[in-house]
């Protein structure tokens, strides 16, 4: 499937079908563990270009959605590229190389030192002239008002997007967690592969990733920090654990913290009512009603399930445990919030 697109997204909107296309060709890039990598000097042309040029469009809003990787992230930007205002790049890491010489924390497209947080004193007023003409001229190419920027590990780095974006709307997506480190367990293990020297896998080149999350981010978290020195026995059940765990905290706190300019979606209960939470997301984003696009959220969002049993050391389970709980009583608090507000 190119671009996320088959034949119910071209048949529900065909109008969709050219956005994403621009999406994929133009401006995502292909990361390590992908194929057609021959086409990103292509995007990075592309965008050297963009960026001397003047803005070709004004750019309103973007809505970035954060979280950890596989728990739902790529169909809820899918979902939301069906509204016909709305333009949808999945995790265009190629922009944001291109922006940032410090960000490229899998090594995709260059091997620099690169940092997990990016903080606001990190957003220059060159990075701001230049994320604004390449986001325009995505906004110009589609045909599209508001775009729709799906890159989960800016999860860490909202005060540097925000920076950049003073009007930015995030969308934090949390799953089960027992349902994301397996899937990201089987993600790595169906795709990573060896490239001359290197294992590329959900956790980079050669554990690029996941050496920057303990180095920077863990040493945050005391209850993380203090088995620093047994992370390196975790296998990719276990890291994923971690990942998850630092991103939910972050997560919760970006929301209590950012109520007006922060969406808390779980997973699962998008799943169980998605024309409801269509609507919701229309009205926390400000786009107009898009009944096509609420058709095609109810239509496509279903829960997979999948096996939510973990195999986690003795000494992660608890934290884990603590962390679930802790999104559990979040969920559970925003709802009654919900139902006293209705």
């Amino acid at each position: 499937m190119v671009a996320q697109i088959d034949r119910s997204y071209a048949r529900r909107r065909p109008s969709r079908v050219w956005a994403r296309l621009i999406s994929y060709a133009l401006f995502e890039g292909r990361p390590l563990t992908t194929r057609g990598q021959w086409i990103n000097p292509l995007v990075f042309g592309i965008g050297k270009m963009v960026r001397l040029l003047p803005a070709l469009k004004n750019v309103e809003a973007p809505i970035f959605i954060l979280g950890t990787g596989r728990s739902g992230t790529t169909i809820l930007g899918k979902v939301l590229s069906m509204h016909h205002e709305v333009g949808f790049l999945n995790e265009p890491k190629a922009i944001w190389a291109q922006l940032h010489p410090n960000e490229d924390l899998i090594g995709n497209y260059n091997r620099n030192w690169a940092r997990y947080r990016l903080v606001a004193e990190d957003a220059s007023p060159r990075m701001m002239r230049q994320i604004r003409r390449l986001y325009g001229a995505y906004l110009r190419l589609s045909f599209t008002r508001r775009i729709v920027d799906k890159y989960p590990e800016l999860i860490f780095r909202t005060e540097f997007v925000r920076e950049l974006f003073s009007d930015s709307k995030f969308i934090f997506l949390s799953r089960c967690g027992s349902r994301t480190c397996t899937s990201i367990k089987l993600w790595s293990e169906r795709h990573g592969e060896r490239v001359g020297s290197e294992v590329h896998d959900w956790w980079g080149a050669n554990d690029r990733k996941w050496n920057l999350l303990v180095e920077q981010v863990v040493k945050e978290h005391p209850d993380l920090a203090a088995h620093t020195e047994v992370m390196s026995e975790l296998d990719h059940e276990g890291r994923a654990a971690v990942e998850w765990i630092v991103a939910m905290r972050e997560g919760m706190r970006l929301a209590a913290l950012d109520p007006k300019g922060t969406l808390h979606v779980p997973y699962e209960e998008l799943c169980a009512e998605p024309r409801a939470w269509a609507k919701r997301i229309e009205k926390f984003l400000g786009l107009r009603t898009d009944l096509i696009f609420e058709d095609y959220a109810e239509s496509t969002l279903v829960d997979p399930g999948g096996d939510s049993s973990l195999g986690l050391p003795n000494w992660l389970t608890p934290i884990f445990e603590a962390t679930e709980m802790s999104l559990a009583i979040r969920v559970a608090e925003a709802r009654r919030e919900d139902a006293i507000l209705k």
